[in-house]
């Protein structure tokens, strides 16, 4: 998909942030990327800007990229209506060719975004130059185990229902065409990219997994 394929879906997108299943494992990722305390955040892939809003009283400044100009223009508007645009910037740029300089950010994030890449190591490759060292990269995944069938029978038994449901259903179908990790795959990968004291974490009852890094 391209940039202006998903300027179609930023109403749905940000519905999805704002499930209960989402918004906990934003929550989550926030905690483990680290204190945002006076740092430089950077979200690849921002989306409507939903998880950097977690953090907005606490970093020095929120940072999100995303393909979509229409997606870029709801995150501007979210940090709008919260009072906060001045402690942000939203660009429109690739995940394989971040606009920044090199250790850049204290924390970098992405969510629901990698594994969709066709190559990535680019992205990954990018995440982590722009990152100080001693930085974190903190990233959501989905799983070996994230099918339909699977996300069917974790919303039976925690019954998420409707468009709930329906955001976790389509996110894992198109996790069973791009790209699904192993704990071991990732922490492989990250190694040897050169990243250090990697941690993988379950949620979603082991259907996808929260990836922390120092850089």
């Amino acid at each position: 998909m391209d940039g202006e394929e998903f300027d179609q879906l930023v109403s749905f997108f940000d519905g999805m942030a704002r499930t209960s299943w989402l918004s906990s494992i934003h929550k989550r990722l926030k905690e483990q990327s680290g204190n945002w305390e006076g740092a430089q955040v950077l979200d690849i892939g921002c989306g409507t800007g939903r998880l950097l809003l977690k953090g907005v009283e606490e970093a020095e400044h929120l940072t999100g990229v995303d393909l979509s100009s229409e997606m870029i223009k709801a995150s501007q508007q979210n940090f709008f209506l919260h009072n906060r645009a001045e402690k942000s910037t939203f660009l429109i740029a690739d995940a394989y060719a971040l606009p920044f300089e090199e250790d850049r950010f204290d924390i970098a994030l992405s969510t629901c975004v990698m594994f969709l890449l066709p190559e990535p190591e680019k992205g990954l490759k990018e995440m982590i130059r722009v990152t100080k060292p001693g930085g974190t990269i903190t990233m959501l995944n989905p799983s070996k185990k994230m099918d339909q069938m699977n996300a069917f029978e974790y919303s039976k038994a925690h019954q998420i229902t409707g468009f709930e449901q329906t955001t976790l259903l389509k996110w894992s179908n198109v996790s069973t065409r791009r790209h699904r990790y192993s704990e071991e795959d990732m922490t492989d990968l990250l190694m040897h990219l050169g990243a250090t004291e990697v941690i993988n974490t379950e949620v979603l009852d082991g259907l996808a997994m929260i990836t922390t890094a120092k850089v």
